[in-house]
């Protein structure tokens, strides 16, 4: 099987184990190149700059629990993305499919996070099939727990999905990697916790007929 290369495009840390962090150690382990973008965090002025700096070794130790090959942080303040024009992060975007041209891209659904919304809509102009886009096969949105769960049903768009990646083999390595960022999963029932992320991707897999999964939305996807 060709080796892929495979790029998440994270708003924060964390969201990337939230969303594909069975799928981002199952293509790891397969000898897939598994690079995450990370596009904003826990910065100045609305949080510390060392709050950031907590978020960003969690994210550093989860990506190596993950087998994640590399990384890139933009460092916009999170809650704040829209304060940068869209075409600044467009092209933020666009150079690092540029770099890496990979061959799937996945990307936050556009849920109740503003940040969410607008990295996904910047996705989608990054992603087009002109140029190093024509490249890329796959294009889909993953769910966030805490966020995507939230969007108001039939008001905005509810997330269905239409792709479900077996993670049955790497579970615990999605547990554990969510388990580095103390400073962000809660005590159940809270929706950041250990406990449901494992009940969500049960479900998700249960969907599809396997013991645990992830969902995405398929975007686009040539062959």
């Amino acid at each position: 099987m060709q080796k892929k290369r495979i790029l998440v495009v994270s708003p924060h840390p964390d969201d990337e184990t939230l969303g594909v962090g069975g799928t981002i150690a199952k293509y790891a382990n397969e000898g897939h190149t598994v690079n995450v973008l990370t596009i904003s965090g826990h910065l100045p002025p609305i949080y510390r700059r060392v709050d950031y700096e907590t978020t960003l070794q969690e994210a550093n130790r989860a990506f190596k629990i993950l087998g994640v090959s590399n990384s890139e942080f933009l460092e916009l303040p999170a809650t704040m993305i829209n304060k940068t024009p869209i075409h600044e992060l467009n092209s933020k975007i666009m150079k690092t499919i540029s770099n890496f041209n990979p061959h799937f891209v996945f990307c936050p659904y556009p849920d109740r996070h503003i940040d969410h919304r607008l990295i996904f809509e910047s996705v989608m102009v990054a992603t087009r099939p002109v140029g190093l886009g024509q490249n890329i096969e796959i294009v889909a949105a993953y769910e966030t727990l805490s966020e995507t769960h939230w969007n108001a049903p039939h008001i905005e768009p509810n997330f269905t999905p239409n792709w479900v990646i077996d993670i049955s083999n790497y579970i615990e390595k999605k547990i554990e990697a969510l388990n580095c960022y103390e400073s962000q999963i809660t005590s159940f029932p809270g929706p950041r916790s250990l406990e449901a992320l494992e009940a969500l991707a049960k479900f998700r897999g249960t969907q599809a007929g396997f013991a645990y999964g992830e969902g995405m939305h398929i975007i686009r996807m040539v062959s």
